[in-house]
């Protein structure tokens, strides 16, 4: 068996019976595993608990662990609850529908293990149609500083290549279900933790952000998230209130710009 790295890896379930034996599978398969997996049902009423019974069976036990939410929360709450129950000084997010290379833990473990001032790092992400002829990759040469105002108008911190230190006190907005991670970042930077993104394609999506299949018609209620987010940063005093005019007008255009290229 792989050596383990000290990394829980939080599963946000709901209704994925579909995909989330795929983004195990990609778990499983990392050159260091993680020392376990916390899998949360956020209350799906399918069979999604059943297939992830299924999964904790067929692995060492006590590697996957099962967490059954009482009612629907939403994500955020779901990746809250198993950071909650995690173990590890670290904590790697992971979607059910989405999948890593086999050195994502590996890689960035060990650069956070070299550079204990980063408290959160991303890597880059691509879409994928299989994990088939996944590339061959070295260890990063090229790790950038995301800083508070870079990240306010680049989103560059898809959830699945996020890992972050469990000590970092801040969690997701429990009544947000879009943007609650842009949130929780920006929240954390602005409060003086450092950022770090690898330039490296460690985690996989199997469709487009926007625009595929049902995202299109949520494309409004994500903008309104977002603007809910620059609105709690201006709020708690991160942000003054030219520049959440000039947010709004970004994202507002960014929204015209996805409404014409999803169509």
């Amino acid at each position: 068996m792989p050596e383990s790295v000290p990394v829980s890896v939080v599963v946000p379930c709901w209704r994925c019976g579909g995909t989330v034996t795929r983004a195990v599978e990609s778990i499983a398969a990392q050159t260091r595993l993680p020392r376990e997996v916390i899998l949360v049902d956020d209350a799906s009423g399918d069979d999604t608990v059943r297939v992830l019974r299924n999964l904790m069976k067929q692995y060492s036990q006590g590697w996957i662990k099962i967490i059954e939410q009482p009612v629907n929360g939403g994500p955020g709450v779901a990746r809250n609850a198993g950071w909650e129950k995690a173990s590890s000084p670290y904590i790697a997010f992971l979607d059910a529908d989405d999948a890593w290379h086999p050195r994502k833990l590996e890689i960035q473990s060990a650069w956070m293990e070299a550079h204990p001032e980063a408290a959160l790092t991303g890597t880059r992400t691509t879409v994928r149609d299989t994990l088939e002829n996944l590339p061959t990759l070295q260890d990063p040469s090229d790790v950038k500083p995301i800083t508070f105002r870079r990240l306010l108008f680049v989103s560059m911190l898809p959830t699945r290549s996020v890992m972050i230190r469990a000590s970092v006190p801040n969690r997701f907005v429990s009544e947000k279900r879009y943007s609650e991670d842009y949130l929780l970042w920006l929240s954390i930077l602005a409060e003086g933790y450092q950022a770090f993104l690898l330039d490296l394609p460690l985690a996989y999506s199997f469709k487009a952000d926007f625009g595929e299949a049902g995202l299109s018609a949520h494309l409004w209620r994500m903008h309104c998230e977002v603007l809910d987010t620059y609105r709690r940063i201006q709020r708690a005093g991160h942000i003054s209130r030219t520049l959440h005019m000039v947010l709004v007008l970004y994202a507002s255009l960014k929204l015209f710009r996805r409404v014409v290229l999803s169509r």
